[in-house]
């Protein structure tokens, strides 16, 4: 698009008083962006307030013009910085499909992303451990079947499933759709990895440039995440957990939800156990999500395909695992290796069917 209607759309989004719901209301009643500041003040009356109506068919303010003005500065600084609005090609095609799709979308990196296959992995801010590498081996094995994964930058079980698919070194990569606008690092601690999704991946807000990390903007981030995947996988979530509202925004949306089932004495496993009586389905592995969504992508063995050969150090694993079941902890004392890339290779030995993972999670060797 050129610069006027970029600015146009620009304009739209950021004048005050102007949400998502009253921007697609007016672009419904008037077409484009440009269209809507031409049809004059009693046009404008019969969908908005008297007021905003003014506002609009008035010449921008000051503020408004400066906040136009930096966003081209912002694009014009580096080719991966991108404005999606809805009349783009580039648009996300899945979220054409949710109730409240943004008109307008910022993202940095490899925008592609946004309309291949994603699937959604989220999970608690505090995770244990143990929740963390289950979230990063889900994530490594399902994007190495193709599928983009797509969270939410947070700590704990977001950074685990992102920086999981970023270690399958897969082409399908990760999206973080973010809470602040897309030129600010929220939580500061994702720094390194929020820098490491901008090269590889792609990370997406709705929310102006600058736009800091305020807790009412988090719920209408979870909804991008759901939206824009095929289904949303929970790992470890308390009752009240955003990880669950984007579990039923996906439902609503009619996309699959999963949940990893864990101790009944846990709190961060009761979000997941009431998912799961709600319907989502159980998932103890990568295979269990690929099966429900009917995926069978190139590389990923199905249950009538010959086993794919271990590579060296899933060699050395199944070595060490011997033909008897043995639990995590064993495993991590036999080899010296930690939970996280251990479960990895289980993950995807599992797959390739050398390894059954049995109840107590433990693992037995097949072959």
């Amino acid at each position: 698009m050129d610069a006027a209607e970029r600015a146009a759309w620009l304009r739209l989004t950021l004048t005050p008083e102007v949400g998502p719901r009253t921007a697609r209301a007016l672009l419904a009643a008037f077409g484009l962006p440009t269209a809507i500041f031409e049809a004059g003040v009693a046009a404008l009356g019969k969908h908005v307030p008297e007021r905003l109506a003014r506002t609009l068919a008035a010449e921008p303010d000051t503020a408004l013009r400066e906040a136009i003005q930096a966003t081209e500065d912002w694009l014009a600084r580096d080719p991966s910085h991108a404005l999606l609005t809805l009349a783009d090609a580039e648009y996300p095609q899945a979220l054409l499909a949710i109730a409240d799709p943004p008109p307008l979308l910022f993202a940095i990196g490899r925008r592609e992303l946004l309309n291949r296959p994603a699937f959604a992995i989220v999970g608690s801010r505090n995770a244990t451990r143990q929740g963390e590498a289950s979230a990063e081996a889900f994530a490594q094995a399902l994007a190495r079947a193709g599928l983009t994964i797509a969270s939410g930058l947070a700590l704990g079980i977001d950074a685990a499933a992102h920086r999981g698919a970023l270690k399958s070194e897969s082409d399908a990569s990760t999206i973080a759709v973010v809470g602040t606008g897309v030129d600010v690092i929220y939580p500061p601690a994702q720094k390194a990895l929020a820098l490491e999704i901008r090269r590889r991946g792609v990370v997406v807000s709705e929310f102006p440039l600058g736009t800091p990390g305020i807790a009412y903007n988090f719920p209408r981030r979870n909804r991008l995440i759901a939206g824009l995947a095929r289904g949303v996988l929970v790992v470890e979530a308390a009752l009240r957990s955003g990880s669950l509202i984007t579990a039923r925004l996906a439902a609503d949306a009619g996309r699959e939800v999963f949940a990893v089932p864990g101790s009944i004495h846990s709190p961060l496993a009761k979000g997941c156990h009431r998912l799961i009586k709600e319907g989502a389905k159980l998932a103890e592995s990568a295979q269990d999500v690929l099966e429900e969504l009917r995926l069978a992508p190139a590389g990923v063995p199905t249950a009538a395909a010959p086993a794919a050969a271990p590579t060296p150090a899933q060699a050395a694993l199944l070595d060490a695992l011997g033909f008897d079941p043995v639990d995590l902890d064993a495993l991590a004392a036999r080899t010296g290796r930690d939970a996280g890339g251990l479960t990895a290779d289980l993950l995807e030995l599992e797959l390739a069917q050398h390894v059954e993972r049995l109840p107590g999670n433990r693992y037995q060797r097949l072959r």
